[in-house]
Formats: C-alpha cells, structure tokens, sequence
C-alpha cells in the first residue's frame, strides 16, 4: 500500500481499493465478515462519541480546540468512514449510489416548501416561548 496521494481525488472507490489492499496484504480477509466490520463500526463510533461527551455544544468549525483535538478527531472519523466504506464493499452495496439514492428519497420526503412553513412556524413559536412574539 502506498502513501497518501495528494495530486489524486479521493473518492469511496479508491478508499474501497485501498482499504482492499490493507487487508489482503494483512491476510485480515478472514476475518472481515459483515457483523465483524459492524462491530468494529460501532466500536469507533463509540470512540468518535467519546471525544465530544464532556464538551457540551460544540460550535461549527470547533473553535477553541487544540489542533491536536482536531487531528484526532480526524482520525476516529476517518475510522468510521472505512470501517462503513469496508462494510458497504463486504455487503455489494455501492455506497456513493445508495447515499445519492438516500437524498432523493429524503427531498420527496422533506420538501423544500413544507420546511419553510416549519421554519416560519418554529421561528414564530421560539419567539412566543421567549416573549418577543407581538400578537
């Protein structure tokens, strides 16, 4: 397996490919059955959890945190994406296909006109509960 490839577009094909030759290289193989990669998923999740838990609302973009809190951060998220990349390939599912599918099906599902009316109601019942709303 080679470094990283900075001149090279990263897309969940080549994260398969490489993820691939981890493992083979490895002989890991055997033990890379679908509940396995799940387990392992949750288990990072569980990590990835970890590093917000007494953080309270973190704002966008994490100001205040350390670049060492962000590298690591990095990486428990870059290991769920591979362990869900790795768990996609072992499944047959193409991944990129079934989350553009998962968009489609969430804009029927949540129009775009239905969510501004939500918005103009929540805004108007945030501004009741707070007691600027004026009659």
């Amino acid at each position: 397996m080679t470094g990283p490839l900075e001149a090279e577009s990263v897309t969940l094909d080549l994260l398969k490919k490489k993820m691939a030759e981890f493992a083979k290289e490895r002989d890991w193989e055997q033990f890379h059955s679908p509940r396995n990669l799940l387990l392992a998923l949750v288990g990072e999740v569980g990590e990835l959890s970890e590093i917000f838990q007494w953080k309270g609302e973190v704002p966008k973009g994490l100001p205040g945190w350390k670049e060492e809190e962000k590298v690591h951060l990095g990486e428990e998220l870059s290991d769920v994406l591979l362990y869900l990349v790795q768990l996609s390939d072992i499944c047959g599912i193409d991944l990129g296909k079934a989350a553009l599918r998962k968009v489609e099906l969430n804009a029927i599902k949540y129009p775009v006109s239905k969510q501004q009316s939500q918005k103009t109601n929540n805004t108007t019942l945030y501004n009741v509960n707070n007691g600027t709303e004026s009659g």
